[in-house]
């Protein structure tokens, strides 16, 4: 029988995903996807065209939101996923074209296949979230 706590019990999720160096590696394939995927060019166009930012913040991200050290946080201060993400015109199919990225860079991590599942369910109540922030932020106003 195994001592380890379920996922997202303590910092479960965050050893599952192979700490931060386990963080970098998915987010580095996550991103490297973006970039090749026909089908996320218009994901791809809403980041910049140099993407260190980017993956910093996201590896931090993730490590805090898996039960890590808090680093988002004690480099760039608090977040808030929907509203930060509601400046731009999130649709379902851009939520989906970011989820179709992540299962792909997850799907490439020597995870178990338990956590794998696991980290990707959880990773949709974010990208739903972000979606219906951009919604009804832009349901106020200029229609796209």
């Amino acid at each position: 029988m195994s001592d380890t706590l379920p996922y997202g019990t303590g910092d479960a999720s965050y050893q599952a995903a192979g700490g931060i160096d386990g963080l970098r590696r998915l987010v580095d394939d996550f991103y490297r996807l973006m970039d090749e995927r026909p089908e996320a060019a218009a994901l791809r166009a809403l980041h910049p065209a140099d993407l260190s930012a980017s993956r910093d913040k996201l590896t931090c991200f993730l490590s805090g939101w898996l039960g890590g050290p808090k680093l988002f946080a004690e480099k760039y201060g608090s977040i808030s996923i929907p509203s930060f993400h509601a400046q731009w015109p999130i649709d379902e199919a851009l939520a989906e074209s970011w989820l179709s990225c992540m299962a792909g860079a997850i799907a490439l991590q020597n995870y178990e296949p338990a956590f794998a599942d696991y980290l990707l369910a959880q990773l949709r109540v974010p990208a739903q979230r972000a979606v219906q922030a951009s919604q009804n932020r832009h349901k106020s106003g200029n229609p796209t």
